[in-house]
């Protein structure tokens, strides 16, 4: 599981100030820790800047890449500002991100091409992102795939993303994001990559609670094939699952529960009441975290006490 880290976005006022300041060194202190503890690509995020975009890209990918030797995703509406940012990146940078809306179809994945960039590619149209697991992979099927292989894209330069939503109003959605990555593994050979943004699941969430939403969800999509995650590296629990599921650690009983919910998951199976110890808390914390992810009981920000 490779981790882009999430952390230098525009919606942070931290990160908001420190572009408009031209701050290298809170960007830098940014990008250093994201690495140092796991970040194996950084996600630019500048939002549109429909007008300094460019002139933002050529400032940030030197101030990121003398302190970062990473790739870098370079995620921003401002097409102009990607192809800055890409004729002056040192690694195979990422483009994030295209869609099916046929403006962002159109224009987006040759510069891609043209670059020898990995492109996001959202599974979603114009009119919107759909519920169910099959009219996501059907527009990837569709329409993503045979665009990216037009303008020379390779399968392992394209990254399709189910799109996540949160819990908090949009659990219905949650579900299907795991099957659209099972589909689009299973359904293509040779299957192009996957990834998402993880953190939205615990969108208006209460802090205390996020991640473990987010840890929680992440195994269920890695039991699908998900390939990568824009996520929070500094998460240190959200990391440790990672080293869990990878490493086979089940000495703790929620590393324990963990491993039976991703084998589960990967088996097409539900996590089963009787899998989980109701007198360990971790445990059955783990077990109300699924039920909200698979959309069987009602989401609440009480949820855990309930």
């Amino acid at each position: 599981m490779l981790i882009i880290g999430e952390n230098i976005q525009i919606i942070s006022p931290e990160v908001k100030e420190a572009i408009a300041g031209r701050d290298a060194q809170t960007m830098q202190r940014l990008a250093k820790s994201q690495v140092e503890h796991g970040a194996q690509i950084l996600d630019l995020n500048i939002g549109p800047q429909k007008k300094e975009g460019p002139e933002v890209m050529r400032w940030l990918v030197p101030v990121i890449e003398e302190v970062a030797d990473v790739p870098l995703s370079l995620d921003t509406t401002n097409l102009e500002a990607i192809r800055a940012g890409l004729s002056l990146a040192k690694h195979r940078s990422l483009v994030n991100s295209a869609s099916a809306e046929p403006e962002r179809l159109e224009r987006v994945p040759p510069i891609a091409a043209e670059y020898n960039a990995g492109l996001i590619a959202l599974m979603m149209g114009k009119s919107g992102i759909p519920l169910s697991a099959e009219e996501r992979v059907s527009i990837a099927l569709d329409q993503l795939v045979p665009r990216a292989m037009e303008v020379g894209i390779p399968m392992e330069n394209l990254y399709l993303d189910p799109l996540v939503l949160t819990v908090s109003g949009c659990q219905e959605f949650c579900p299907p994001a795991v099957e659209a990555v099972r589909y689009v593994k299973q359904g293509m050979d040779p299957a192009p990559l996957t990834t998402c943004g993880l953190s939205n699941v615990s969108n208006r969430v209460p802090h205390e609670n996020r991640s473990l939403l987010n840890r929680t969800y992440l195994v269920m999509l890695m039991a699908a094939g998900l390939d990568t995650a824009i996520a929070d590296p500094l998460d240190k629990e959200l990391m440790n699952v990672i080293r869990i599921i990878d490493e086979r650690d089940g000495s703790t009983a929620a590393g324990s529960l963990f491993l039976t919910l991703y084998d589960r998951t990967m088996a097409m199976e539900e996590l089963e009441q009787s899998d989980v110890s109701m007198s360990e808390p971790d445990q059955v914390a783990i077990w109300k975290t699924v039920q909200v992810l698979m959309n069987k009981t009602i989401y609440s920000d009480s949820y855990l006490r309930d």
